[in-house]
């Protein structure tokens, strides 16, 4: 085949290789966008979030900032906190996209996700993917993502006002973001990660502002780093003589 018949084909096949999980992403931005509504956000706002923001937990984290009319510091800052995954993200990918040009890795960026970041990497890991045709696989996968995310999450923000608000969109909201990040907590960094960030969140849940987020962030971040340190460190030191 001629490089651009592959390159069709590697773009097809990221398509068909997410299909598994868009009934979660459409579920999930399905929620996003009727809370986003039901949380007091005009809807031409709440579909220019969804289209520039592209990101449901610093969406979710910012509205009730937004709605409580909270310093801009402190709502730009609890997005960048909330999606500080995603620098750990871009450093695992560098190795596959060192060599593209600097506009090409900064779409990629964008359009990357929890579901696309994960599905990528085990692929790559594998040695599935030929170097050649990676990103137009990679694309196939962020495409499909990216437009089922948004027709269920503007979806959601048109039918928000057929939706009672008794409903508890809160809580579901709460709900689908524990279904998001309970089968990521495999390993044991994440999993301390997850419990102090937790029990922070509990303990600071009256700060102003809902800094509390911040500080459990945080607390999670600098938790799961220092398991993560010294289960690495435990092999070598184990090895050392006396």
């Amino acid at each position: 085949m001629t490089p651009d018949v592959d390159r069709r084909a590697a773009y097809r096949a990221g398509q068909r290789a997410i299909l598994p999980s868009l009934p979660g992403t459409a579920a999930w931005g399905l929620i996003c966008g009727v809370a986003m509504v039901k949380g007091g956000l005009a809807a031409p706002w709440a579909i220019a979030m969804s289209l520039l923001v592209y990101g449901a937990s610093a969406q979710l984290a910012a509205l009730p900032l937004i709605m409580a009319g909270a310093p801009l510091w402190v709502i730009i800052a609890t997005g960048f906190i909330t999606n500080l995954r995603f620098v750990i993200y871009s450093a695992a990918l560098r190795p596959y996209f060192a060599h593209e040009p600097a506009g090409k890795r900064a779409v990629v960026g964008f359009f990357m996700t929890d579901f696309t970041f994960t599905l990528f990497m085990r692929r790559a890991q594998e040695g599935a993917l030929p170097a050649q045709q990676r990103d137009a696989w990679f694309a196939g996968v962020c495409a499909t993502n990216w437009l089922t995310w948004q027709s269920c999450s503007i979806a959601g923000i048109v039918a928000a006002s057929y939706v009672p608000t008794d409903w508890g969109l809160e809580f579901t909201g709460t709900l689908a973001l524990v279904a998001l990040v309970g089968p990521a907590l495999t390993a044991r960094p994440a999993i301390v990660g997850g419990v102090v960030a937790a029990a922070v969140a509990l303990l600071a849940h009256a700060m102003p502002y809902r800094l509390g987020l911040f500080c459990a962030a945080i607390a999670g971040i600098a938790a799961a780093s220092l398991t993560d340190s010294w289960r690495t460190r435990a092999p070598r030191d184990a090895g050392v003589a006396p």
